[in-house]
């Protein structure tokens, strides 16, 4: 099985990305994450450290793929998860996506493609060209991560369309939603009212999470010395459930800009304001409870 995990920019990808993947592989499962981002850090909560590219490789054998070995390019993280790290062109110039197609391609020749029960690509930011859309030609299903609120929900939107297309040609489906750096879930029931998709699960809105990433360690990492965090990391298991029960998925049916637009904005401008969400002043998102509503409607919306 093959998983794209796609979300807005900062919205806490990698660090959902590899607490997945070590909820998997405790489900008995073998488990390769591969990162899909020129800044190469998908699988540094996983290894603790920046692991050499599939282009820093490459490049070192200057481009004979046939001088390449496994263990050039792939590194063992925490719980067995193998890693490996495409990486990407200079700043500027060449695509993304061409770097995922040379990094699987790669893995094929060494024949460690298939050798996996679960291979989760992490993926940069929004899905802003058919270079990003890349890890979905290979991808069962997409999971997007998302909080409550305005910025995160209309790149899900964006997500989710280019699973519609992509999946006019391939069998691909998204799986649903994962709810990060949020304690609440209006606004994001709201979206999927109009655009019907599972909602996974909403991770609790805790500091450990955020410092996991700066500390290079999963949550079941950090649990092995501190036990209270047990709980948070049934939350990742409870994904791991779900997917490893191959749900049908969807094929959703994106809604349309500026009705999207006038849907989540007008959250904002009612007296039932979404709560919670990485975008409701990033600060609020580092600590443990909301921040309060502001009284000045119109300022609720300019800082969206």
């Amino acid at each position: 099985m093959k998983l794209a995990v796609y979300g807005k920019g900062g919205i806490g990808k990698s660090t959902t990305s590899c607490n997945i993947s070590i909820a998997l592989a405790r489900r008995g499962k073998k488990v390769l994450q591969i990162g899909c981002d020129p800044k190469h850090d998908s699988t540094f909560t996983l290894t603790g450290f920046l692991i050499p590219t599939i282009i820093d490789t490459l490049q070192t054998k200057d481009y004979h793929y046939e001088d390449v070995w496994p263990e050039d390019i792939i590194y063992q993280g925490y719980g067995n998860v193998d890693c490996v790290e495409a990486g990407g062109p200079p700043a500027g110039s060449g695509c993304g996506g061409y770097v995922v197609g040379e990094t699987v391609k790669l893995l094929k020749e060494l024949n460690a493609f298939y050798e996996y029960d679960i291979i989760l690509f992490d993926v940069l930011g929004d899905v802003v060209c058919g270079g990003f859309a890349a890890p979905l030609n290979y991808a069962d299903y997409c999971i997007i991560i998302t909080d409550n609120g305005f910025d995160a929900l209309f790149a899900a939107n964006r997500i989710s369309a280019s699973v519609r297309e992509k999946a006019r040609t391939h069998p691909l489906r998204l799986a649903g939603l994962v709810g990060n750096r949020t304690s609440k879930r209006d606004l994001i029931e709201k979206y999927v009212e109009s655009c019907p998709m599972p909602i996974l699960e909403v991770l609790p809105l805790i500091e450990d999470i955020r410092v996991s990433r700066v500390k290079g360690k999963t949550l079941f990492e950090m649990a092995e010395s501190d036990p209270t965090l047990n709980y948070v990391c049934d939350f990742y298991l409870n994904i791991a459930d779900q997917i490893l029960s191959q749900p049908e998925g969807v094929v959703p049916t994106e809604v349309p800009d500026r009705e999207l637009f006038s849907l989540l904005s007008d959250f904002y401008t009612t007296d039932e304001k979404p709560t919670g969400g990485v975008n409701d002043l990033e600060s609020g998102s580092d600590h443990g409870s909301d921040l309060p509503s502001q009284t000045n409607d119109s300022s609720n919306f300019l800082m969206v």
